[in-house]
């Protein structure tokens, strides 16, 4: 059943979508707001369990190596520490603030350097979901240290 590794991972994804899922419902809800907040979780743990189940009887075609070079394990523990570091900044910074700053350090440490376009793109992507939460969701989102 397990023979091959699209199989092994999307099992992998599927549990932790259910998991996911399981506690999206456990969410208290909140009376008096449009759109409660656990709508978000449940649709992405509803999205990642429908591709775990595509990714399940997808055929794997491909021989891979399954060794990673040493560069990009360097690369990866990085990003997973920059988000290891995003998560704790989120509620002292804020939302606009903590994301902004992820996107550009991100975007730079993976080697996009034209920083004028960097710095308009990682102002404007969390303008953008900090505006829909705020006004069209009316999910509040942490404002740290900004007054907005």
């Amino acid at each position: 059943m397990l023979n091959s590794a699209n199989r092994t991972i999307s099992l992998i994804l599927g549990i932790i979508a259910i998991g996911y899922l399981v506690l999206s419902f456990r969410l208290p809800a909140y009376p008096y707001v449009p759109v409660d907040s656990d709508v978000v979780p449940i649709t992405l743990s509803l999205i990642l369990l429908f591709l775990s189940i595509v990714l399940f009887f997808q055929k794997d075609n491909h021989k891979r190596d399954t060794k990673l070079p040493n560069g990009e394990v360097k690369v990866i523990l990085t990003v997973m520490g920059f988000v290891l570091v995003y998560i704790i900044l989120l509620e002292m910074l804020g939302f606009f603030l903590t994301t902004a700053l992820f996107i550009f350090i991100n975007s730079w440490y993976l080697g996009y350097k034209k920083w004028l376009s960097n710095v308009i793109v990682s102002l404007c992507v969390p303008l953008f979901i900090y505006l829909l939460f705020n006004a069209f969701l009316q999910i509040q989102l942490p404002k740290g240290i900004l007054p907005f």
